[in-house]
């Protein structure tokens, strides 16, 4: 049977050229990429709903793994089942692995990093203009009546607390129905019988997979090793990608003593540098630790869980909806992520918008995007070219 929310299913191709477009110009981090998915996929070709995209959105939340990529991956899985889900989630992940990794063999060769803080610093700016824009659609998707408002209020003021952004979102979504239903009963005056309610999403840990490989008798950092690492981390990795510095830091500098912390900050600065996924850092450590073999090996190990989480979650969503209470949790929970999405978004702005010519780029890019509607890739070149051009004076 067709999925009823996929409005347009189409072929292998369409997803292989859209995702590998978004690889490359997927600047930003996991609210700026799921902002232009929104415009390419809700907008722009109408594949999804923006409910059901809203419903992938707050799943991808509850997780290990990183949220963008995911998100890929559950969009392909929605159009073509599982060739569907490795086609966008590959694509969405080897321009940036290609990049970090080229990026990685030329530091292990020269110790030199490229200067790319004025493309940065117009890239940024307009970066923040496509996540307004997708936080005005979502937004509006997302706050179906007043009853909404609550909840994430509730879970913006959590955020900036400083409370986890699973349990934030988990407490949203488990307080907003409660909330929901327990309006719904007063103001219909009817009883609910109670039942099986929990929104229950599993999280399965991913298997230990063997991996055998003939090393260079060069190398000094069994691949098998970084592998296992790296898989760990992709398996349990919630929240933003950004959280892998920590493990990077726990593991790799302290506990091994694989990277010094210079190592460390400027793997950081090309997974910033680079567009997609946050976590095609881990192909430029593979690189500057064990060659070639050694980014393929990391670059496997921590996106694999994902594929399966996606796998397993997917068809589970569409039965959330058919229930009033697993519904109300899932309208919760997508409130929840969009409250998530304006927290970052304005942590964002406080440090990207810090003197005139980003206060500019922002500007223009939120006018080119309101006003002209112009795609994403145009707003992001845009604003690397004007990042450059003001870096010369």
């Amino acid at each position: 049977m067709p999925d009823p929310h996929n409005k347009h299913p189409g072929t292998l191709n369409e997803l292989f050229r859209l995702f590998l477009k978004l690889g490359f110009i997927g600047f930003g981090g996991p609210a700026a990429v799921i902002a232009m998915m929104d415009d390419e996929i809700v907008k722009r070709r109408e594949w999804l709903s923006r409910e059901h995209f809203l419903d992938l959105v707050g799943a991808t939340n509850l997780i290990p793994g990183p949220n963008s990529t995911e998100m890929t991956m559950h969009i392909g899985y929605e159009r073509r089942g599982w060739a569907g889900l490795i086609t966008a989630g590959s694509c969405f992940i080897l321009p940036a692995a290609l990049m970090t990794g080229t990026l990685g063999w030329l530091y292990a060769q020269y110790g030199t990093m490229p200067e790319v803080e004025p493309f940065l610093r117009g890239i940024k700016p307009a970066v923040m203009a496509v996540i307004l824009g997708a936080l005005w659609r979502l937004g509006k998707a997302a706050l179906k009546s007043w009853t909404l408002i609550p909840v994430g209020i509730a879970v913006a003021a959590a955020l900036v607390l400083g409370v986890g952004e699973v349990i934030a979102l988990l407490g949203g979504g488990v307080f907003g129905m409660l909330w929901l239903r327990g309006y719904d009963t007063w103001q219909s005056g009817r009883g609910t019988k109670a039942g099986w309610l929990a929104p229950l999403i599993a999280t399965p840990g991913a298997g230990l997979f063997a991996w055998t490989m003939q090393q260079a008798a060069s190398q000094e950092i069994p691949l098998w090793k970084l592998g296992l690492f790296f898989l760990k981390v992709g398996a349990v990795l919630y929240g933003s990608g950004y959280v892998l510095i920590a493990f990077l830091e726990g593991d790799l500098v302290e506990a091994y003593g694989w990277l010094t912390e210079q190592q460390l900050l400027d793997a950081i600065a090309i997974g910033q540098f680079t567009p997609g996924p946050v976590l095609t850092t881990a192909t430029f450590i593979g690189v500057v630790l064990a060659g070639w073999q050694g980014g393929v090996v990391a670059t496997f190990a921590i996106f694999l869980p994902s594929f399966f989480f996606v796998a397993i979650l997917n068809p589970i969503i569409p039965k959330l909806r058919r229930s009033p209470w697993t519904a109300a949790f899932l309208d919760a929970v997508n409130v929840s992520a969009v409250a998530l999405m304006l927290v970052v978004t304005v942590k964002l702005g406080i440090s990207v918008l810090d003197a005139w010519d980003p206060w500019l780029i922002f500007a223009l890019a939120t006018v080119a995007a309101f006003r002209f509607r112009l795609n994403a890739a145009y707003l992001v070149i845009g604003g690397a070219v004007l990042g450059w051009l003001f870096g010369l004076f």
